[in-house]
């Protein structure tokens, strides 16, 4: 499954979807043709738009859909004594292959009551694959949103790490963030079986315990190096304390010697001579400024004697703004020592510790100094909302319509199958999202189009389009893929480009947004409208 665990088969289900699916057997309606719409109902994170994700894992899902003998069994068991042995048999012999799936393309951002899938089948094959197809769709949605929402709030130059996997839900709830946040804009990850599966960067430094379990310089066993363009071997550590002593002399560092910790230094030389070119350095373990930026500059002076030169350091804690610009202002210092050491001026400074959208745009107001930020908590876990609230609605039935009331309108679905489009203006951007009945003439750029809000009979508006793009494609039928999917970093791309190129600023600001208009025809309307009417019950009133 291109990566997704062995958890994804017909049993990852809830247990009404096989009941309802015994009794569609049982009244003989479990072949009728069904048509089911994917879609959620408000963007998360209080905000105008939503990335959709997962896709690839759908249909992966119905690729392979298939009950085992040993899933028959247990089904068996759950379903009571009296269940007729024929609808076992059904069961055993149900595949994908009737199936039809027509979806937006992964990555693309996606509005409330546009449909995401569309899944046209036999009722009861289509009835058996929703709690899945949600599973599939929601989080990774989710997650895909929260990174992308992380990205413009940081910028396209800023370095986004994901390190989330130690506070994600489950070993499958990490791997599917990892996967999703670098679609949403991230440019790598410390999940190193996302790494494998997946071909996504992998990227760490060391933790504290590693800086800690160093005390003094006489537990670094091993203080050669090699020099990188020649045989020539040196000790590191030697020539990192001549770096530091000649460093403290400089008038700009007022640092006295005392104040350095020996143990975090001989823990940045085992690193480095572990890793000489890949040295980044967590320098927060003591003091940043009296200790971890001294080490670290001589450590790094000390590679360059070597030949070989550091990638940056990492912070964890204190004040970030003020510690990455005080960190700049060093490695500036360092800079205009030496010509040779004018590379400092550029040095990687990495930003981790509890970091949120908030965090970063305020660290941005500070104009901060920082390089990449390390994201874990708020990132994978989407503490602003833990679930998009994807749902799974009948619409069509033997080509009869059919709609879910509510007394609360939001709920209300739009029935039948429809076919949606994306309305661009001259200026460009996305203007709406138009959901129009099936059977309906496509509509054509440069002519007036009614569109209509779905349930508000006052808001309408005539819309002349400068381009007119249909969100759906089929990418299943007749138990096959019928559209060439997309490799990650494809759908990388198209998440920034259908971000960034698609909506305007003004949709995608954090403080007020915009809303995102989405709206049916005349025609879809009338439909919903009589609909909707032929079903309300009347009220008696005496």
């Amino acid at each position: 499954m291109n990566g997704q665990d062995s958890l994804v088969q017909p049993l990852l289900t809830d247990f009404y979807q096989i009941t309802m699916c015994y009794a569609y057997w049982k009244t003989g309606t479990h072949k009728e043709p069904a048509v089911f719409d994917v879609f959620f109902r408000k963007n998360p994170f209080h905000g105008e738009f939503t990335v959709f994700a997962g896709l690839e894992d759908c249909l992966r899902f119905v690729e392979n859909f298939k009950f085992s003998q040993s899933d028959i069994e247990y089904v068996k068991k759950i379903l009571p004594e009296n269940a007729e042995p024929e609808f076992f048999e059904y069961l055993e012999s149900l595949d994908g292959n009737d199936l039809t799936i027509e979806a937006v393309k992964e990555g693309s951002v996606v509005f409330p009551k546009v449909p995401l899938l569309t899944i046209s089948g036999p009722l009861a094959m289509c009835q058996l694959i929703e709690t899945s197809i949600l599973n599939l769709v929601n989080y990774a949605s989710l997650v895909a949103t929260n990174a992308a929402r992380f990205r413009q709030a940081s910028g396209p130059d800023i370095q986004l790490l994901e390190f989330g996997l130690r506070r994600a839900q489950g070993p499958n709830g990490g791997l599917t963030a990892s996967k999703y946040c670098y679609i949403g804009g991230f440019n790598g990850t410390s999940n190193v079986l996302a790494g494998k599966l997946y071909g996504i960067p992998v990227k760490g430094t060391q933790a504290h315990s590693f800086i800690c379990s160093f005390s003094t310089p006489a537990e670094l066993r091993t203080r050669s190096l090699k020099h990188k363009d020649s045989d020539t071997v040196g000790d590191l550590f030697e020539d990192s304390l001549e770096k530091r002593s000649w460093l403290l002399n400089q008038s700009k560092w007022g640092v006295v010697e005392t104040e350095v910790s020996d143990g975090e230094l001989a823990a940045f030389v085992a690193y480095a001579i572990a890793f000489p070119e890949g040295f980044l350095a967590l320098i927060d373990t003591y003091d940043v400024l009296r200790s971890g930026v001294v080490n670290f500059v001589a450590v790094s002076l000390a590679l360059h004697d070597f030949g070989y030169r550091s990638m940056g350091c990492r912070i964890d804690s204190g004040d970030l703004s003020y510690l990455s610009k005080e960190l700049r202002s060093r490695f500036k210092a360092v800079s205009t020592l030496k010509p040779e050491y004018a590379f400092f001026e550029k040095m990687t400074i990495v930003a981790s510790n509890d970091i949120n959208e908030e965090t970063i745009m305020s660290l941005n107001e500070q104009k901060h100094s920082i390089d990449a930020f390390g994201v874990g908590t708020h990132l994978v876990t989407c503490q602003k909302q833990p679930a998009l609230g994807c749902v799974y609605k009948l619409v069509a039935q033997s080509d009869r319509p059919k709609i879910k009331l509510s007394q609360d309108v939001s709920k209300i679905t739009i029935p039948g199958k429809k076919k949606c489009y994306r309305i661009f203006g001259k200026n460009g951007f996305a203007i709406l999202d138009l959901m129009m009945l099936d059977s309906e003439p496509e509509p054509q750029p440069n002519q007036q189009i009614l569109c209509r809000h779905p349930f508000e009979e006052s808001k309408r508006a005539l819309v002349n389009a400068s381009k007119i793009v249909r969100l759906h494609e089929v990418y299943w039928s007749q138990g096959k893929i019928t559209t060439p999917l997309p490799t990650l970093n494809d759908i990388k791309l198209h998440v920034n480009k259908s971000i960034t190129e698609a909506l305007r600023q003004d949709h995608r600001r954090y403080l007020n947004p915009t809303p995102y208009k989405v709206s049916v025809s005349e025609a879809l309307y009338k439909f919903l409208h009589e609909l909707w009417l032929q079903n309300a019950p009347i009220g008696q009133l005496e």
